[in-house]
């Protein structure tokens, strides 16, 4: 059986737009701790609704970008 870890790209989507935490958490109306826990990898439960937002505002900034472009199986 093959496990795969789902990667979670906001540090790398941050980095890429030269945006920061507190600009995630104010567009998004995310929590700083959960913004965070994106961030570093250790969320424990991913909330479908905040996968949504923090998509929704990177599509603002780049409206090519793909949910893959957030979300990876590695």
């Amino acid at each position: 059986m093959i496990l795969l870890k789902l990667k979670i790209k906001v540090s790398d989507l941050l980095g890429k737009y030269k945006k920061n935490q507190k600009w995630l958490c104010d567009v998004t109306g995310i929590r700083p701790a959960t913004v965070q826990n994106y961030y570093y990898e250790t969320i424990k439960r991913i909330n479908v609704d905040d996968i949504e937002s923090i998509y929704r505002a990177f599509y603002e900034l780049d409206s090519t970008i793909t949910i893959q472009d957030l979300l990876d199986f590695i």
